[in-house]
């Protein structure tokens, strides 16, 4: 009889992650033998828990906030979006050997291949917030051939550091600009917490934005945030953050458990309910 194949989501704190609930809802809808468990692990804990994975019995796992550079720094390889990124957020085994990889590029565009076809035609991005999350973004948004990616943040440092990073292509900005580069851009992104619950929302004037402009968040409560209203108010394409978090989810899965699943209408509904939300976006 086969073992049950068992994969976990690490972070500190990891109360409040839905990859359990997604993780699960796969598991049931593919009737496999596994198991998705989060475990809550603090930062001095961490690199014991790494060394400790290949005789642990844990096919793997997802790594989320704070760890996802630690475990970059633990693995001794890594796939070409986590070297770019610089963080880790999908462990798995190939032989002896753990390996580290970053799924949140192949997430966010996947999102928008799903919510606003035609995105990959753009060449000019936004790209609001210097932070972690923006590293995958901007990674994705080069992979889709952009080719002016403009930086806005609150600490010019933090955007020159990326551009450093990233190359050429990106251009660091200050957020009091928001409004003039929103008006070239061909898509707007805010990769920041503003807007998420309990944060103030992001002030950018969506008038001067092209008709055919999309905007995209990555904050998934609430799914409609301040920056997607005031998008939709212009009329604009908009993709909310749950699906870069639904769609993430499917590379780690398909590691674990040799099977690839599907993004579908009844999982989205399954988060959707559990985060209290109405869906505006999806058939929920």
């Amino acid at each position: 009889m086969a073992e049950t194949i068992r994969a976990f989501v690490a972070g500190h704190p990891i109360g409040h992650s839905r990859s359990p609930l997604i993780h699960g809802h796969w598991l049931a809808e593919l009737g496999i033998d596994g198991s998705y468990e989060a475990l809550d692990i603090a930062p001095a804990e961490f690199p014991s828990f790494v060394t400790g994975l290949p005789a642990s019995g844990w096919a793997g796992g997802n790594v989320t906030i704070p760890h996802k550079e630690a475990a970059f720094a633990a693995v001794s390889r890594h796939d070409v979006a986590a070297e770019a990124i610089g963080a880790v957020n999908t462990l798995w085994h190939e032989g002896d050997r753990l390996v580290g990889g970053n799924t949140d590029a192949y997430g966010f565009a996947a999102n928008l291949d799903e919510r606003t076809p035609g995105w990959r035609d753009g060449t000019r991005a936004l790209v609001i917030g210097a932070g972690g999350a923006s590293r995958a973004i901007i990674f994705a948004l080069l992979e889709a051939g952009f080719t002016h990616v403009d930086l806005a943040n609150r600490t010019i440092a933090r955007a020159e550091a990326l551009a450093g990073r990233f190359g050429p292509a990106i251009h660091p900005a200050a957020l009091d600009t928001l409004d003039d580069m929103a008006a070239n851009a061909d898509l707007i992104v805010n990769t920041t917490a503003l807007g998420m619950a309990g944060q103030p929302p992001l002030e950018i004037d969506f008038g001067s934005a092209r008709d055919d402009a999309i905007a995209a968040d990555i904050v998934y409560a609430p799914l409609l945030t301040p920056f997607l209203a005031g998008a939709r108010a212009r009329g604009l394409q908009t993709a909310d953050g749950l699906g870069m978090l639904l769609h993430q989810a499917v590379p780690g899965f398909e590691r674990w458990f040799c099977v690839r699943p599907t993004v579908t209408a009844a999982l989205r509904r399954t988060i959707v309910e559990d985060l209290g939300e109405i869906d505006g976006e999806g058939d929920a």
